[in-house]
């Protein structure tokens, strides 16, 4: 299967989880903070890229949990 990148985005009932072309959330949660924890945990297991919302849609932030093309040098 392949990694599918993980949302954060607003929801009526919270901030939910979805997988990128997905219409459904895979989760809802009560805050945005709880969202990224569990779009993390799936975002690590899937090797993809966790994608964090503001509440007005826009890309707030982005976390490379697979092969990133551009690793950070150090």
């Amino acid at each position: 299967m392949a990694s599918k990148n993980q949302h954060i985005v607003p929801h009526p009932d919270g901030w939910a989880v979805k997988g990128a072309g997905n219409q459904r959330a895979s989760s809802v949660h009560d805050t945005q903070q709880q969202a990224i924890d569990a779009g993390r945990n799936v975002a690590r297991s899937q090797g993809s890229e966790l994608i964090i919302h503001r509440p007005n849609g826009r890309i707030r932030d982005k976390d490379s949990h697979g092969n990133d093309p551009f690793p950070p040098r150090g």
